[in-house]
């Protein structure tokens, strides 16, 4: 009997074991997790989380470098089996993310009998799968020992915080928490325009935290953002410098020290934008607002933003900007042409949050 046979034959004890994860990078932890789920479940389902989001020191891989890293620690037979799809975040809302979940696991398990398929949640024996488990009540966990001394987190601050010496990490075998070829993906990785576009943010990062080192406690930030909506379009700017120099973001900054947080987003919309809306109008339009205080959700450190939500009456006519030199490029987007990879740090789901969009891509 063949190789092929005897796979076709094997008891397994589940019909789907779900990883949840964002493998920035995949490390040998992560590969003997999905080892684990192959020999224990006929199909298995990885969900890589934070897909569709714009490169950042935090999230440096795409989704698609993130599955083919994945994909190359295993052989075809052992691919076969192992659905590799993205997952898209819901920092605010638990629901929303825990339904794109189910859905995703719901349409790749369709097994050709009519029973229910027995699925599991399988991870690391401590660390986010615990938290997982809560929110899915309805599938068995599967716990699997944690592999000491690899961390990704640590992986990235090797890779930022030695710059010039990448090459000397990887042909002295410093990375030897990686797969091999993981290895060469990070090897031509930092090759890239992309690493030394984040050797710069992680600089700027640097010299951002030495100013506040002498701090009594670590600081903590607060920022304002006008989430601007008229007739199927939002305000955004085009960030000109890093960090996220490229992408588009809110409207917004930090607040003076004497001023409350609703007149910090009227002035940041007057004299950065000069956006041709009355006060009085723009405080008429006021429809909501919202902190947003997700722990890593900015690379300056523990940054609070509350944004104000302004649905501005439909006009065939959007209003006007006049952005001050040198700032940053304001624009009316359609949002229909939103995309979560263009747009800086968190702002993508702080618009979700207002407008309800759809947390899978698929339906957009």
């Amino acid at each position: 009997m063949n190789s092929d046979a005897v796979k076709s034959t094997t008891a397994y004890d589940f019909d789907c074991l779900v990883f949840i994860g964002r493998f920035q990078p995949p490390h040998l932890g992560h590969l003997a997790i999905i080892r684990e789920a192959l020999k224990q479940a006929r199909q298995v389902i990885v969900l890589v989380g934070s897909a569709w989001q714009a490169r950042s020191l935090r999230n440096p891989w795409t989704f698609d470098e993130r599955q083919a890293m994945i994909r190359s620690g295993f052989d075809d037979q052992d691919n076969q089996r192992l659905e590799i799809t993205p997952l898209l975040d819901a920092l605010y809302n638990d629901d929303v993310w825990v339904r794109d979940v189910q859905r995703k696991v719901r349409d790749l398990t369709s097994p050709a009998n009519a029973r229910l398929p027995r699925i599991g949640l399988i991870g690391a024996s401590r660390g986010q799968s615990s938290y997982y488990l809560s929110l899915f009540p309805q599938w068995e966990s599967i716990s699997v020992p944690l592999v000491e001394s690899i961390s990704a987190s640590q992986i990235r601050e090797r890779l930022f915080r030695s710059p010039g010496s990448t090459d000397d990490y990887l042909s002295t075998g410093a990375y030897h928490d990686l797969p091999p070829e993981v290895v060469k993906s990070v090897d031509k990785f930092c090759k890239g325009i992309a690493y030394h576009g984040l050797l710069e943010e992680q600089q700027l990062l640097d010299q951002y935290k030495q100013a506040w080192a002498q701090a009594p406690y670590p600081p903590i930030f607060v920022t304002v953002n006008a989430v601007v909506v008229q007739s199927g379009h939002i305000l955004l700017v085009k960030r000109m410098a890093a960090p996220g120099k490229g992408l588009l973001a809110l409207p917004g900054g930090f607040i003076n020290p004497h001023e409350r947080l609703l007149d910090a987003c009227l002035r940041e919309l007057r004299e950065r934008l000069r956006l041709k809306v009355p006060e009085p109008v723009l405080k008429g339009s006021l429809r909501g607002q919202r902190l947003f205080d997700e722990p890593h959700r900015s690379w300056r450190g523990r940054t609070l933003a509350e944004a104000f939500y302004f649905a501005l009456r439909p006009d065939q006519q959007l209003p006007r900007l006049k952005p001050v030199k040198g700032g940053d490029h304001a624009r009316w987007v359609a949002l229909a042409d939103l995309e979560p990879e263009s747009l800086f740090e968190d702002h993508f789901f702080i618009i979700q949050n207002f407008l309800g969009l759809p947390a899978d891509l698929g339906t957009f």
